[in-house]
C-alpha cells in the first residue's frame, strides 16, 4: 500500500472538548472590600488580593457571550500582564478563541501562552492537534507535520515534570494527561513513521494506541509502522491493521484496510487461511489479547519440494513431469526420490525442447530448464545419433526440439547424459522449458 500519510485523511472525531477550553477557573475569594461575589465553591487556591483585578477577571468569567468574553479577558490581560491568574486567562482565552472559529488567533493565543508558560500542556496539545490536523487536511503537509512533532515531543517530556493544578482533582489531572499524551505521542509517531524513522514510529504510536485503542487516526500509522517498519514488528501489524479495518466499518476505507491486511498477512503466512480470526480478534479486543500470535510462513526446502512432486505418483505420472521438475528431484531429493524418478525416465526415449548452449556434428550442450537457460548453464549433453548435417546445424543461442535418452547424470552441478540424439520438427510432441522448482 503506498500511501502517502500526511495526505490520508481520515473520517475521524474530532478534538477532545475538555482540552480545546479550559476550565473557568476562579480565585478562592475576593478581597475584603470587593463587590464581586465570590464564587460559592472555588475550584482553585490561587488568590487575587486586588479588589479592582479580582472583579475584572470575574466579570470576564461569567460572560455568555464569547466575544464579551474575549474583549474581557483580552482586556484583563492588558491592564493584569502579571496577575496570578494569567495563565487561567489564557487558557480560557484560547479556548474562547477556538468557540468562536478564530483559528488565527487561537494560534497566536497558544502562542502568548507557551512564551509565559513553555510547558503548559492544553497549549501544547492543542497546538501539537491543530498542526497534524493541519497537514492531514493537505496544507503544506510535510512542515506542518514537523512542526507538530516538534510540539509532540516537547508535550511528552513536559509530562514528565507536570504537576497538578491547584483545585483540580486527581482524576481529572489523570485525564488531562492522558488526552494530551495521545495527542503528543500520535503526532510524534506519525512524522517518524514519514520520516522512516520506524523504531521512534512503532514506540510513540503504540503509546497513543494503548491509551486509545478507538482512535484510528493512531492504529492504522501504527499498523503501517509495524508492517513496513525496520525490523518490521508484523504479528502487532496484521493485528493492528485489522482494528484499523474494524474501526472505519461502513466507511470506503475500512475495504482497503481489509485488502491491505489480507494481503499481508497472506505473505507473511503463506495463506489467508486464519484471516478471519485475525479480524474477528480485533473486533472483539481493543489490543492484542494475550498469546496473540500469527504462524509465520516457512518455504519448504528442495528435499521437500522434490518429495511433493514425487508422492503418491506412479512411474507414467513421473514421466509426465517437465524436466525442471526431474532436475530438481534428482539434484535435491532424497536418494530414495532420486531412485524413483531416475528408474522411470532412465533409458527412455524423451522429446523436449531447450536452449542450444554449444553445438556441434555430433554432441549438443543443452539447457533444458528455465533457470539454467536464463544463466546460459548446460544441463543436458546430447550425443546425436548420428552426424548432423551441416544445413541442419542448430545455431548456439536458438532454441532445439530434440529427442534423447537419459543414460546417466550428475547432481551438483546438475548434468545429464543423454544418447540416441535426434532432431524434431516444432510439430512434434515435447515439453517445455519450465523452472526447476515449481511456482518460480
Amino acid at each position: 500500500m503506498k500511501t502517502s500519510l500526511v495526505a490520508f485523511v481520515l473520517a475521524v472525531a474530532g478534538f477532545a472538548s475538555g482540552l480545546q477550553a479550559a476550565p473557568q477557573s476562579q480565585p478562592a475569594g475576593a478581597p475584603q472590600g470587593t463587590q464581586a461575589a465570590a464564587p460559592a465553591q472555588p475550584q482553585t487556591q490561587k488568590q487575587i488580593k486586588d479588589p479592582a483585578e479580582y472583579n475584572a477577571y470575574i466579570s470576564a468569567l461569567k460572560q455568555q457571550d464569547a466575544s464579551a468574553k474575549i474583549s474581557g479577558l483580552e482586556a484583563f490581560l492588558t491592564q493584569y500582564p502579571n496577575s496570578v491568574m494569567k495563565e487561567d486567562a489564557l487558557e480560557l482565552l484560547m479556548g474562547t478563541y477556538q468557540q468562536a472559529g478564530n483559528q488565527a488567533k487561537v494560534l497566536d493565543t497558544i502562542q502568548r501562552l507557551l512564551q509565559a508558560y513553555p510547558n503548559n500542556l492544553r497549549g501544547l496539545a492543542l497546538i501539537t492537534y491543530l498542526k497534524r490536523a493541519t497537514a492531514e487536511a493537505g496544507t503544506n503537509p510535510q512542515q506542518n507535520l514537523a512542526e507538530a512533532a516538534q510540539y509532540g515531543a516537547r508535550g511528552v517530556e513536559a509530562l514528565k515534570t507536570a504537576t497538578k493544578p491547584e483545585g483540580m482533582s486527581d482524576a481529572d489531572f489523570d485525564k488531562l494527561k492522558k488526552q494530551t499524551s495521545i495527542i503528543f505521542n500520535g503526532a510524534v509517531g506519525i512524522n517518524a513513521l514519514q520520516t522512516k524513522d520506524y523504531a521512534t514510529a512503532q514506540s510513540a504510536l503504540r503509546a497513543a494506541v494503548d491509551s486509545d485503542p478507538t482512535d484510528i487516526r493512531n492504529v492504522y500509522p501504527l499498523a503501517l509502522a509495524d508492517l513496513t517498519g525496520t525490523p518490521p514488528n508484523q504479528v502487532d501489524g496484521l493485528f493492528f491493521i485489522a482494528r484499523a479495518a474494524t474501526l472505519a466499518a461502513g466507511s470506503p476505507g475500512a475495504a482497503q484496510f481489509e485488502s491491505y491486511g489480507k494481503s499481508q498477512y497472506k505473505k507473511y503466512h503463506g495463506s489467508d487461511q486464519g484471516w478471519t480470526d485475525v479480524l474477528a480478534a480485533a473486533k472483539a479486543n481493543p489490543l492484542p489479547p494475550a498469546g496473540f500470535t500469527v504462524a509465520k510462513y516457512v518455504p519448504p526446502t528442495p528435499a521437500e519440494q522434490a518429495h511433493d512432486l514425487v508422492k503418491d505418483k506412479t512411474p507414467a505420472d513421473i514421466k509426465k513431469l517437465s524436466f525442471g521438475e526431474w532436475q530438481l528431484v534428482l539434484s535435491a531429493g532424497s536418494p530414495e526420490d532420486q531412485d524413483k524418478v531416475w528408474s522411470a525416465i532412465k533409458g527412455v526415449p524423451l522429446m523436449m525442447e531447450a536452449t542450444v548452449l554449444k553445438a556441434s556434428a555430433t554432441e549438443l550442450e543443452i539447457a533444458a530448464s528455465q533457470d539454467d537457460i536464463d544463466k546460459k548453464q548446460s544441463d543436458i549433453k546430447l550425443t546425436m545419433d548420428g552426424t548432423i548435417p551441416p544445413k541442419l546445424m542448430p545455431t548456439e543461442g536458438g532454441t532445439l526440439d530434440f529427442q534423447g535418452t537419459p543414460t546417466s547424470y550428475t547432481a551438483s552441478p546438475f548434468l545429464m547424459m543423454m544418447e540416441k540424439g535426434a532432431l524434431l520438427t516444432k510439430a512434434a510432441p515435447k515439453k517445455p522449458p519450465v523452472h526447476k522448482r515449481p511456482g518460480q
